[in-house]
């Protein structure tokens, strides 16, 4: 690498050790500090208690229905603006309410899902009584999938539109079903794209809060929600900075799990 080369990456090294190491680093030694700011490991300690033990569960089961779903619903509309005209336009369509502020999108579910809302609106027109749609675990669940919806959706598109249709019609000549030939020939070759997707929405879910106590009303408490409560009510930085080391630490672990590539996209 020439000197020129080593310049250019001065203003890149600077912005991840400011910006990403510094605050890790930071994280990890809060998080070695008790309440009266000693160096202990009781947060460690605490961390694997039965209490946060049982939350960690709960963050990974939550993250896991939502990524299912996510997948379930963003497969098949991948596939679909493939194949229709114009595809580029349907899939700036269903990014652009990811452009939108989150905040604003959840209470626009809040709207939708309270008493008074159209949904319960809808109800009372068949002469029902109104639903508490509000503060559950599934208008938690169907808002994330339809936050994360986007981010699942391109990745899995660019997947199958890159693929060659040659392969899907050499299939078909050799008499497999739509079923063996999806199993076979196309789900291998867009495994790349389906573990981009899941990356980019279990991570995320993970560490969901402001759903969380808005549309769940802390009936759902993720890894997100804990590191908030720690640092902003009870005030426990070294609580909260623990929670998020092993947050970090679960990320990494996905990551490094979803990022291995296919071994040359073999169809078996």
């Amino acid at each position: 690498m020439n000197k020129a080369n080593k310049t250019a990456l001065i203003p890149y090294s600077l912005w991840i050790l400011l910006f990403v190491i510094a605050p890790i680093a930071l994280v990890g030694y809060y998080s070695l500090l008790d309440l009266e700011g000693n160096f202990s490991l009781i947060n460690y300690q605490t961390f694997f208690s039965s209490i946060y033990l049982k939350m960690t569960l709960s963050s990974f089961w939550y993250a896991f229905l939502v990524t299912l779903f996510t997948l379930v619903v963003s497969y098949p509309t991948a596939y679909l603006l493939t194949k229709m005209r114009h595809k580029q336009l349907w899939l700036l369509l269903i990014i652009i309410p990811s452009w939108i502020n989150l905040l604003l999108k959840t209470y626009a579910f809040i709207g939708t899902f309270g008493l008074s809302g159209p949904i319960n609106a809808v109800i009372k027109l068949f002469g029902l009584p109104e639903q508490q749609i509000l503060f559950t675990d599934i208008s938690f669940v169907f808002v994330a999938v339809y936050i994360f919806i986007p981010f699942m959706i391109l990745p899995i598109f660019n997947s199958l539109d890159k693929l060659n249709p040659t392969l899907i019609d050499a299939a078909r000549d050799l008499g497999a079903s739509p079923i063996t030939t999806f199993r076979r020939v196309i789900l291998p070759l867009t495994m790349d794209g389906v573990k981009s997707g899941i990356q980019v929405v279990f991570i995320p879910a993970l560490s969901l809060f402001m759903i969380t106590r808005l549309i769940a009303g802390n009936r759902v408490i993720t890894l997100g929600t804990a590191i908030e409560q720690q640092f902003l009510v009870t005030q426990n930085w070294g609580m909260g900075s623990t929670i998020a080391v092993f947050l970090i630490i679960f990320m990494v672990i996905i990551m490094l799990i979803t990022g291995q590539k296919s071994k040359g996209g073999r169809v078996r």
